[in-house]
């Protein structure tokens, strides 16, 4: 019998998410350390971010519908407290860091193009000073998404490679279908 496995589709969206996630954050580094590439960037990075802005709701939407398989039964109370925060605050800033982004636009008065002419409108008045503290807070909580990212990564190599409960392997394979669930 298989262990169980999170859904396809959880495990479609996971590793799609996770490989946006992060070239969007080099793309954002990139932006900033690359006058040259900047408005090359830029012209992928809103998309980009919208696009795992719709991804997360997608995932939060599924995630009801598919709840994960549950934890090791043996698995220690301050680990499983320490995945949940992780989860959470994974989730919370797939949505802060877009939705901060796209603010901190609208603030500048900068149009959300995603593609052609196709923009998003504005979801605050323009104000300057306000863009100005949103610009911060849009690379202080990336930085903090790249960070939880790392963590989140090494939580899945302690799984596997440590701990070998088959954690890591509940969203590893892409094959269809849950294991352990018929």
């Amino acid at each position: 019998m298989n262990a169980p496995r999170f859904a396809f589709l959880s495990r479609l969206l996971h590793w799609l998410m996770a490989a946006m996630i992060l070239a969007m954050l080099f793309i954002g580094i990139g932006m900033v350390s690359s006058l040259a590439d900047y408005h090359w960037l830029l012209s992928i990075h809103r998309p980009l971010g919208i696009a795992i802005l719709a991804l997360a709701a997608l995932r939060l939407v599924n995630r009801q519908l598919n709840p994960p398989p549950p934890l090791p039964a043996d698995m220690p109370r301050a680990i499983r407290l320490a995945a949940h925060a992780s989860h959470v605050a994974l989730y919370a800033l797939m949505f802060a860091v877009p939705l901060v982004g796209w603010a901190m636009l609208s603030a500048g008065g900068y149009p959300v193009v995603l593609y052609g002419t196709l923009q998003l409108p504005p979801i605050l008045p323009l104000d300057v000073a306000l863009y100005a503290v949103l610009r911060t807070a849009h690379t202080v909580l990336a930085f903090a998404l790249f960070a939880v990212f790392l963590l989140h990564l090494a939580a899945a190599l302690m799984h596997a490679l440590v701990f070998r409960d088959g954690v890591l392997e509940s969203m590893a394979s892409l094959r269809p279908g849950r294991g352990g669930q018929g």
